[in-house]
């Protein structure tokens, strides 16, 4: 991966932000910006100097990792007789940027006092950075969908009646380890009959019956990087009836999303064409989220993909594409896969089967 290169990306963008450095306080982002993983740091950048700060905890991991991704920044680490170095560092430094998302008002109270510039809100300056990856981090996510699909190849043929939607999940996570995820990429969701109506449910100790709709949601984490991808089935074969056409409908809208995908299309018109196949057939109002988000280091990044989002797709980003539909008392359907957005469409990085 590229990381060397971020933080000179990063400063390109403090002027337009209207500061003289950017005080960046969330760890995603830091190990963005470094290759550090630890859980406790902060990362100083300004027009010539990158300074991360951490604790003793780290003392030896901090600098090895920085310099196993060849980023130029010194590491200070601070305890009772080690003070942290961004008052000094902020000294003729006029606006000191804050990461308004990721710091507390008693933080930001605190650095106001100890910084020699003024502190102000910033939004999305790593973020965007974070949008488009590099081959190396599309390498990541994709190793990290070949867990999931490995998994779910494995589990598969356990999930029908008798089984338990939380035996299940289990069954997932334990799968994905065993083929060399760090961690899974969210809590795992398997959610049958009228839990299935339920977005985000979480696993409980329901049996699978014959005739339910069934919602596996989960994604795999190799190297930081995390996968996303949802399957939907009904216990018994596909069979006739709501059941049967509601899982050919969101099929039917998710491929309508799919085609849409390429770089330079509005994010919106991803959503637009998922939602008039729904509205077709009569499932607009069942369809009670957006489209997608973008993946990365985090499950949930920019760019999103609904009604409401802003801008354009971009070669290089890597997104979902998961349009649902839910039907209380009947249950729902989700089908998702992780894509790269390419300059003539896109490409699945996800590759389970989605038979009916």
């Amino acid at each position: 991966m590229r990381v060397a290169e971020r933080l000179d990306r990063l400063r390109a963008r403090l002027d337009d932000a209207g500061v003289g450095a950017l005080l960046v306080t969330d760890t995603t982002n830091v190990r963005y910006l470094t290759g550090f993983t630890g859980s406790a740091g902060s990362l100083w950048v300004d027009g010539s100097r990158a300074v991360l700060v951490t604790d003793g905890r780290y003392r030896d991991q901090a600098p090895d990792q920085v310099a196993a991704a060849g980023v130029a920044a010194e590491v200070v680490v601070t305890g009772a007789d080690r003070p942290s170095p961004f008052g000094p560092l902020s000294v003729d430094v006029d606006r000191v940027g804050l990461e308004a998302g990721s710091i507390t008002w008693a933080d930001q109270r605190r650095l106001a006092d100890a910084l020699d510039g003024e502190v102000v809100p910033t939004g999305g300056l790593v973020e965007a950075l974070r949008e488009v990856k590099d081959e190396g981090e599309v390498a990541r996510i994709s190793a990290a969908a070949a867990v999931a699909d490995a998994a779910l190849a494995a589990v598969g043929p356990t999930i029908g009646a008798g089984a338990t939607e939380a035996d299940l999940a289990a069954a997932l996570d334990h799968a994905m380890r065993l083929r060399g995820a760090t961690d899974r990429a969210f809590e795992t969701i398997v959610a049958g009959g009228p839990n299935s109506a339920l977005p985000h449910a979480r696993p409980g100790p329901r049996p699978l019956f014959d005739g339910d709709l069934v919602v596996c949601d989960f994604g795999a984490v190799v190297d930081g990087y995390r996968s996303d991808m949802t399957r939907s089935m009904r216990i018994g074969g596909t069979g006739t009836g709501p059941e049967a056409d509601m899982l050919a409908a969101v099929l039917e809208a998710q491929a309508a999303g799919l085609a849409a995908v390429a770089d330079g299309v509005p994010v919106t018109e991803v959503d637009a064409a998922c939602r008039a196949v729904l509205a077709d057939a009569d499932l607009d109002d069942a369809f009670t989220h957006g489209t997608g988000h973008g993946v990365g280091l985090d499950i949930h990044e920019g760019p999103g993909l609904s009604s409401s989002a802003t801008g354009s797709l971009a070669s290089g980003q890597v997104v979902t594409v998961e349009p649902g539909a839910y039907v209380a008392g009947l249950g729902g359907v989700r089908w998702e896969d992780t894509v790269l957005v390419t300059d003539g469409g896109h490409r699945l990085l996800t590759g389970s089967p989605k038979d009916l």
